[in-house]
């Protein structure tokens, strides 16, 4: 029998189990990609893929580069080594030396020996040059002694080399000294150094006496050359040279010119350029200080002249307070031939006798002075010294006269002041003119109540200086709240206006002197001055709205809205396509020519303001305004006579027949007689007194008037339109059959024939409507491109250009595809590491907070159980 196999336990496969390093891959991991079919000659390189293994060498590497890349972001303490091959692991430690080595040598080379033709190298220790160096025992040589410069080397070298047997030579200042060979010692370097100094210091004392020396004779010189000099001179005798006159030189051009240059006005520093602030502040001051005076003389003090006239300073004036109290000016007139002086008492005559003395002295002092100074001219510098020194004598005597004259004039000011009185008349004329008199500083109103009551009982120029006071007084530079407190006035002056407008009669005077205030104001706040117009004109329409639901009809504006609308076109721009202001307020005047019907005369005069407002809005921009024409035609249909055929229909709020339609038809033909041109009021619009048929006749034919001149400037607005021949054509029927001219005066006469001539005058060129005729387009016939394909799958037929073209944008767009996706791996990583990084310092400060409980629990454990101890 054969021998039986031995049964092997789990052991000893374990024990002859391979040991390799070897970690064998998880079946689960590998990854088989399998064909469809197989391809004969075509060889597979993935059919087994191994995503783990190539996803963990893939975060080893995040691991290695962007991991650290990551970790050190925003971090500036990183040392980095920039020699050459450190980084190097192939590089050997010697070549990483000799590569240092060259390039060290290269920029020595490089900096030094730019222009160096030698090809010896210069060894050098610590940047030095070692053949430069000189050491501890080097002998040193004199600077001043040249010639030798070679000897102490030879000494030096028999002494070293010579055995020191031989013989040393050595030169000395004499040079003829000679020393045997050996005969004695060589010099220590102290001695040398010692030997060295006593020679610069004997070659320095040599110097110097040569210097004095030389000085010496050149001072001998000096004296020797102006006992000479007398002679050398040859001066000519005084007749000679005053017989020949000297010629002088001419001046070249370019002299003169440096001369003109000179005597020119030079330009000088003018005042500085104050900013309103600054100007706002002086006249407030100036408003306080005037305001000051006049109630200083309200109370019967005396106000000094330095506030009525300004007093001349001299420049010599010492500024001390010192004022005289009177000025003794005195007027000239010249008559029979002779000045005419008035009379004065007999101290001011001595006084002027005095002062005309000392005049003369001063002047006779200035002259001597002249002449002295041009004596002084040709002296010498020691003449004067002394001058000058006897000059200052002269200045002290002068001011000890001027003091005594000074103190003499002040006792007669003293004196004068005390007999100058007023009487009290002309004291309590003073008060009632100073109380008379407007105040000069003003408190901005709070209310309109106040603005009213300051403005009470003045005249319309007092008005208005008050308001110019008050504005200047509250500057908004002056203090914060003035800005509002001038807001408020602004909007309480306008109120102001619409209530002077409405009162019996109108105070227009008043109006016409606020509006130039109203307009400083809106220039300095131009938001206020809009929200405050706006808030009217907003009233207004909503108010006409109101009434036009209620009633069907609304009557005219009333004067203080009309004057609303005049002040909105003086401070905004008209012309503006759209305007926050006038916008609105140009459809106010739209909706009242429209809905407002004509009852009255005094309507008309009203209709015809708004008119003349509308051709005012409009005369910049040249906007067409068809309420304006319908109204100006309907005007001109009141002033028709026989209604009965007409070839025109009137437009609303105007009617064809009726009881209001004949309000400008003449009573009596004969009244155009007596009627002279002449312009609307305005009061018109609110109180109409007609007594008589012919003061209503003449009235009527001012209507007329303002029509027919409102009609021709439209014309002459609307002129370049195209439709203007359309436009106006009621207005040509109706003045051509219904309106002749030959009833109206002569003065309207004129403007009938000139607005026929406008309207007839324009061209007329219509062309029928009719569509653009355009050539149809015809559809587009695309060819089809036909492509050979003899292999599916592949384009053939395609140039060399082309298939590399899409070659390389398949590569393009594969590699696009592969940094997008590298680029999502790393954001992902970085998301990774960064929750790592939050749930272990949030692990961590659990931990540490779990051991502060348990130390604090053990704590409060060991408190108790002290405490129980304590209780029993």
């Amino acid at each position: 029998m054969g021998k039986v196999p031995k049964k092997r336990s789990i052991a000893d496969k374990v024990r002859k189990a391979k040991t390799s390093t070897e970690i064998k891959n998880n079946p689960f991991e590998v990854k088989i990609n399998r064909k469809k079919f197989d391809i004969l000659g075509r060889k597979s390189k993935h059919d087994v893929g191994l995503p783990g293994v190539s996803r963990s060498k893939a975060i080893n590497k995040r691991k290695e580069t962007l991991l650290k890349e990551y970790k050190q972001k925003n971090k500036s303490n990183k040392l980095i080594d920039r020699r050459i091959g450190e980084y190097d692991a192939k590089m050997a430690p010697e070549d990483k030396i000799l590569q240092r080595y060259a390039m060290e040598r290269q920029r020595v080379h490089d900096k030094k020996d730019l222009y160096n033709l030698n090809e010896d190298e210069e060894l050098t220790h610590y940047g030095q040059s070692l053949a430069e160096m000189e050491k501890f025992n080097d002998l040193m040589n004199s600077d001043d002694e040249s010639e030798e410069k070679g000897l102490l080397s030879a000494e030096l070298t028999a002494s070293h080399f010579g055995g020191g047997g031989g013989l040393l030579k050595k030169k000395t200042a004499s040079g003829d000294q000679q020393e045997e060979e050996g005969g004695h010692r060589a010099k220590s370097r102290q001695e040398l150094i010692e030997e060295l100094i006593q020679k610069s210091k004997q070659e320095k004392r040599e110097r110097q006496v040569q210097k004095e020396e030389a000085q010496e004779l050149t001072e001998q010189l000096d004296k020797e050359w102006k006992s000479i000099q007398a002679l050398m001179v040859k001066k000519t005798p005084k007749a000679a040279s005053d017989d020949k006159p000297e010629e002088k030189p001419k001046l070249e051009e370019y002299d003169m010119m440096v001369r003109e240059l000179g005597f020119e006005m030079k330009a000088q520093p003018s005042e500085k350029m104050k900013t309103p602030e600054e100007l706002a502040r002086e006249l407030k001051e100036k408003l306080q200080k005037l305001e000051a005076d006049r109630l200083r003389r309200m109370m019967g003090d005396e106000v000094g002249d330095s506030t009525l006239s300004q007093v001349h300073m001299s420049a010599d004036d010492l500024n001390d307070g010192f004022i005289l109290d009177k000025e003794d000016k005195k007027t000239l007139s010249y008559q029979d031939g002779k000045w005419n002086i008035g009379e004065a008492s007999d101290e001011d005559e001595g006084e002027d006798e005095e002062e005309g003395e000392s005049g003369e002295e001063e002047e006779s002092e200035a002259e001597d002075g002249d002449e002295e100074e041009e004596e002084e001219a040709g002296e010498d510098e020691e003449e004067e010294e002394e001058e000058e020194e006897e000059d200052g004598h002269s200045d002290l005597e002068s001011e000890q006269e001027s003091e005594d004259e000074e103190n003499k004039r002040e006792d007669e000011a003293a004196s004068a002041k005390l007999t100058k009185t007023l009487s009290i008349e002309e004291l309590k004329a003073q008060q009632e003119a100073a109380k008379a008199e407007l105040p000069y500083t003003f408190a901005a109103p709070e209310s309109y109540g106040d603005l009213k009551d300051l403005l009470h009982g003045h005249t319309p120029d007092n008005q208005r200086l008050i308001v110019t006071r008050t504005q200047k007084c509250n500057h908004p530079s002056l203090a914060a709240g003035n800005k509002l407190k001038l807001q408020k006035m602004f909007g309480f002056l306008l109120e102001y206006i619409g209530e002077v407008a409405t009162r019996s009669p109108p105070e227009l005077a008043t109006i016409d002197k606020l509006i130039p205030e109203v307009y400083t104001m809106c220039q300095m706040f131009p938001e206020a001055g809009c929200k405050a117009l706006q808030s009217i004109l907003g009233d207004a329409g909503h108010s006409m709205e109101e009434v036009l639901e209620v009633k069907g009809h609304v009557a005219f504006p009333s004067l203080d809205m009309l004057i609303y609308l005049k002040v909105t076109a003086l401070l905004f721009p008209t012309s503006d396509f759209r305007h926050p202001v006038t916008t609105p307020a140009l459809l106010y005047i739209s909706q009242a020519l429209t809905k407002c019907p004509v009852r009255s005369l005094q309507d008309v005069t009203s209709g015809l303001v708004l008119c003349c407002l509308a051709v005012e809005y409009v005369s910049f921009s040249k906007r067409f305004l068809p309420e304006l024409v319908n109204f100006l035609a309907g005007t001109l249909h009141l002033a028709v006579q026989d209604k009965t055929s007409l070839d025109y229909t009137p437009v609303p709020p105007f009617r064809p027949s009726g009881k209001c339609c004949d309000l400008l038809v003449l009573s009596n033909s004969e009244s155009c007689k007596n009627w002279s041109k002449k312009s609307l009021p305005l009061s018109s619009t609110q109180h109409l007194d007609l007594e008589n048929d012919l003061d209503r006749d003449h009235h009527r034919l001012s209507c007329l008037s303002t029509c027919l001149d409102l009609v021709n400037r439209c014309c002459a607005l609307y002129k370049d339109l195209v439709s203007f021949a359309c436009i106006f054509q009621p207005i040509r029927t109706l003045l051509s059959k219904h309106l002749p001219a030959q009833t109206l005066p002569e003065p309207l006469q004129e403007l009938h024939g000139e607005i026929l001539e406008a309207v007839s005058s324009a061209p007329v060129a219509h062309s029928r409507l009719v569509l653009d005729k355009k050539k149809p387009i015809p559809l587009k016939l695309l060819t089809p491109k036909i492509v050979e394909v003899l292999d599916y799958g592949k384009k053939r037929g395609s140039t060399r250009e082309e298939r590399e073209k899409e070659r390389l944008q398949h590569k393009y767009k594969k590699e696009f595809k592969g940094a997008l996706r590298e680029i999502r791996k790393d954001s992902r990583f970085l998301a990774r590491e960064k929750l790592n990084e939050v749930m272990n310092r949030d692990a961590e400060r659990k931990r540490k907070v779990r051991e502060l409980f348990g130390s604090l629990a053990t704590q409060e454990g060991e408190w108790k159980a002290l405490k129980k101890r304590k209780r029993k």
